[in-house]
């Protein structure tokens, strides 16, 4: 059994956790910033299969921080995932974090749709500047996102889309991963979820800042 570790501050917790992901990673083929995410998803799940389900499309890390430089709206499927993004570290641009979801006007708009208020909310994203889409938690949103892109109504600058569960979820990010019109991370398989989703981009909105000191 390990020894408890006591008296240690949060960024020491922090650094020694980075450390232990590191170690126990071992080799792989992740550039520098891909590593960067894949050590946040990791530190938030606790579960290292994500560092071989993990996809990025080779533009997907420079077009988060490219958009992120540009002030560009990060989108998310849940209140929660737009709880979880560091304002902090999005305080020191223009960038700003929404989500439609569970607003009286997406509530309206899934009524007359007939959908879902996951789908709803997409539609009401598609009429802001194009940004960063972040859904982790409902495949639903990231079917109509991809029909929305293959129809070019509208094209995010990057697409962070990792839904969890077992109905379309699988599904949804293998439709991501081969028909996808513009950058994008994923996962293949089940798993998934808002924490992935937040730690993701949040890794994105470290690097931006790195660029910007």
């Amino acid at each position: 059994m390990s020894p408890l570790l006591s008296g240690l501050t949060g960024p020491e917790i922090e650094r020694l956790s980075m450390e232990i992901i590191e170690r126990e990673l071992g080799s792989h083929d992740f550039g520098y910033e891909e590593l960067q995410v894949v050590k946040r998803i990791i530190h938030a799940t606790a579960d290292f299969d994500f560092a071989k389900t993990i996809r990025f499309h080779k533009e997907a890390i420079g077009a988060g921080i490219k958009a992120l430089q540009d002030g560009c709206p990060i989108v998310t499927d849940t209140q929660m995932a737009a709880s979880g993004i560091s304002k902090g570290l999005l305080a020191r641009g223009k960038a700003r974090v929404i989500s439609p979801m569970g607003t009286q006007e997406c509530r309206a708009l899934a009524k007359k749709m007939g959908g879902t208020m996951a789908e709803a909310a997409m539609e009401i994203a598609a009429r802001m500047e194009p940004g960063i889409m972040v859904i982790g938690n409902a495949p639903t949103a990231l079917l109509r996102l991809i029909d929305m892109m293959k129809e070019e109504r509208f094209l995010p600058r990057l697409v962070i889309g990792v839904p969890v569960g077992f109905v379309n979820a699988k599904e949804s990010k293998e439709q991501l991963l081969e028909h996808s019109t513009v950058p994008f991370i994923t996962c293949l398989g089940r798993k998934g979820g808002t924490p992935v989703a937040v730690a993701a981009v949040n890794a994105i909105i470290r690097l931006a800042a790195k660029v910007s000191d």
